[in-house]
């Protein structure tokens, strides 16, 4: 499929839907639930327009597996902390009934797939070959539920809307708009550019549209605390908390250089390495930004020799990284390099070559694990787009059966399809690995690392590296795991 110049695709896959007429808007769940959620269901169906459903809120006990030591201002009882309860949604969208004719039941995409320039992406564009990959996943999760039926309530198709996300601030809040209502969609996936998702989801917040991102691991995103938005991929925080575990603690180093990206994500993804540096008592001695796609990083190399740094921390493109780590290499420096999830594209270890051997790298979930649904995956995968599926393809086609659950379970209407997903209690069984929301509806589940031995990526738990946990996400208040319709 071609999308130069295509503001806008509307895939329908109609052919693979079961067909048969209309069955009743307010028809009981199409599909087995569990108590919990069935109880979540009864309620948010008894109330009206100006009530409020009696729904307890998430809470956690810390915010992303945040380990004592890694606190902020740990040695002071703050007045409040935030990030810990679940947002509310006190309006009356609930009430909304399901449209009484509807052909298709539509689902928006926003993501890079077409090259543009753009100061918020740092010049041209460079993640198309991440938002096709996430295209691909979602395109793939649709197909399928429209081979098992489609919209089983009415026996109806989904159909993807396709939008471009061109790296301009105000045309991704245009594209929400346009997805919205234009095409009434009924749920939103996407985008991966940090600063493009913050635009996106303050316009979805105004909308009242759910909005799960697969793509954006910058940690700040869920910090807008909008109740719309959910992400289903490990962030930079979870990551890099690993990271520092694993240099600090576990090979003893104290002396680390920081070399970023100067974008959004490059800034904001070093941060909590930075931040956990500075609260274990090992100050970052350098940290140098470089324009993304920069061919001659010798000021950087230079940087870090003078700092005397045992070892090299690299946030941004796998491009990048590879031509730093073998510039690097060329100038005789042999430290332990480190780096974000990026760097585990194909792109990293084709430029960098040998040069790859030993580089570690964080990783929001391990594509090793054992899992019938994950090798079923990859077969569809290959054989509808011909290509190895990465991590953006794979966190597109959880978050994309996320909305597709809770589309059949709650029906259409957006607050609803919002509240089945936000009130869930058992972690999302996703091909990624479990997907357990915390309080601000992040995802909360296990993080990895990755290292490049003997030519391929081996990943490695919290445990395999023998590291000791942090406080997990299910230590929460008791009211996560009362049901609503518990006495």
């Amino acid at each position: 499929m071609c999308y130069q110049n295509l503001a806008f695709v509307t895939v329908a896959l109609l052919a693979a839907a079961a067909s048969g007429g209309e069955k009743g808007p307010d028809a009981a769940p199409p599909i087995p639930v569990d108590e919990h959620t069935g109880n979540v269901l009864k309620e948010i169906n008894s109330v009206n327009a100006y009530q409020r459903p009696k729904l307890p809120l998430k809470k956690d006990a810390r915010y992303a597996n945040t380990t004592d030591d890694l606190t902020p201002f740990r040695h002071v009882e703050p007045f409040k902390r935030h990030f810990l309860e679940q947002m509310e949604y006190a309006g009356a969208g609930r009430a909304i009934p399901e449209p009484e004719h509807v052909d298709t039941v539509k689902i928006g995409f926003l993501g890079p797939i077409e090259p543009t320039v753009s100061v918020a992406t740092g010049g041209r564009s460079h993640e198309e070959s991440m938002g096709t990959q996430m295209l691909h996943g979602c395109q793939l999760a649709i197909e399928e539920a429209n081979a098992q039926g489609g919209y089983f309530k009415r026996k109806i198709p989904f159909e993807l809307v396709i939008s471009n996300d061109n790296g301009l601030w105000g045309a991704s809040g245009e594209q929400i708009v346009n997805l919205s209502y234009r095409y009434k969609v009924w749920a939103i996936l996407g985008s991966i550019d940090g600063a493009n998702s913050h635009i996106a989801i303050r316009v979805g917040l105004k909308i009242e549209i759910p909005m799960m991102n697969s793509g954006d691991t910058d940690p700040t995103f869920i910090e807008t605390n909008i109740p719309w938005v959910m992400r289903c991929i490990g962030d930079d925080r979870q990551q890099s908390y690993l990271l520092c575990d694993y240099f600090y603690r576990k090979l003893g180093l104290n002396r680390v250089g920081v070399v970023r990206a100067s974008n959004r994500y490059g800034r904001f993804g070093v941060r909590e390495v930075r931040d956990s540096s500075r609260r274990l008592g090992k100050p970052i001695p350098m940290e140098m930004a470089y324009f993304v796609g920069q061919e001659d990083f010798s000021l950087q190399i230079e940087r870090l020799k003078q700092a005397n740094v045992e070892a090299v921390v690299h946030w941004g493109d796998a491009a990048d990284g590879a031509r730093l780590l073998k510039q690097m290499r060329a100038e005789g420096m042999n430290q332990p390099f480190f780096a974000c999830d990026r760097c585990l594209l194909d792109e990293f270890a084709r430029i960098a070559g040998e040069q790859a051997e030993g580089v570690v790298c964080a990783s929001p979930w391990n594509p090793q694990r054992k899992d019938p649904r994950l090798d079923a995956f990859r077969e569809a995968y290959r054989k509808r787009f011909n290509e190895e599926p990465e991590t953006y393809a794979v966190h597109a086609y959880d978050g994309m059966n996320m909305l597709i659950w809770a589309i059949q379970v709650a029906g259409l209407n957006r607050a609803k399809i919002r509240d089945v997903l936000a009130y869930r209690k058992d972690p999302w069984p996703g091909i990624t690995g479990d997907i357990p929301l915390s309080g601000c509806l992040d995802d909360a589940g296990e993080v990895f690392l990755a290292k490049r031995e003997n030519g391929k990526w081996n990943y490695f738990s919290r445990s395999d590296l023998e590291i000791p946990a942090a406080a997990v996400a299910s230590e929460q208040s008791a009211s996560v795991a009362r049901d609503p319709g518990a006495k």
